[in-house]
């Protein structure tokens, strides 16, 4: 199930877009990154500081069962503000055409990181490009199949009393 709690879409017109196109065609259309035909997901997080529901389309970059999110922001200098979001409150919703599984978030670091970075770029090429112009490593975050609850996962799930 996914989040509960009050939508906030995003400010940018084309995110927006996207996530209504695929969440109201229940994954089968909005599903790759405008005309690239390279797929995309669907991430939901709760926002770390409003606590509303967030959305976001990332690139489908999926090994065994798990997903990376590249914290990319296209090479700008700073984390895009999904990044705090997964840092602070790691179980989120993920939606990979019809299908949506509850997740947890973990932040990679060394020779996982490196791995994952090779899969994410081998997905979509221009990442490479993305790091090359920044100063800032891109972080790179696994998600993984599961919804372990405890602390710092602050109300992703649907079951009471979490």
């Amino acid at each position: 199930m996914p989040p509960e709690g009050e939508y906030d879409p995003s400010p940018a017109q084309w995110i927006r877009e996207q996530v209504e196109l695929y969440e109201s065609s229940g994954g089968t259309r909005g599903t790759t990154l405008w005309d690239t035909g390279l797929p995309v997901v669907i991430v939901t997080m709760r926002g770390a500081r409003s606590g509303r529901i967030r959305k976001i389309p990332l690139m489908r970059v999926e090994h065994e069962g798990c997903y990376a999110a590249v914290a990319s922001k296209g090479g700008f200098p700073s984390h895009p503000d999904w990044y705090f979001n997964l840092r602070a409150l790691p179980r989120v919703e993920l939606q990979d055409g019809p299908r949506r599984q509850r997740m947890t978030a973990r932040e990679l670091a060394g020779d996982e990181r490196a791995r994952w970075w090779r899969r994410a770029v081998a997905a979509y090429p221009p990442y490479a490009e993305y790091q090359a112009k920044t100063d800032r490593v891109i972080p790179v975050f696994v998600l993984e199949p599961g919804d372990p609850g405890g602390a710092g996962s602050a109300g992703v799930s649907s079951r009471p009393g979490r």
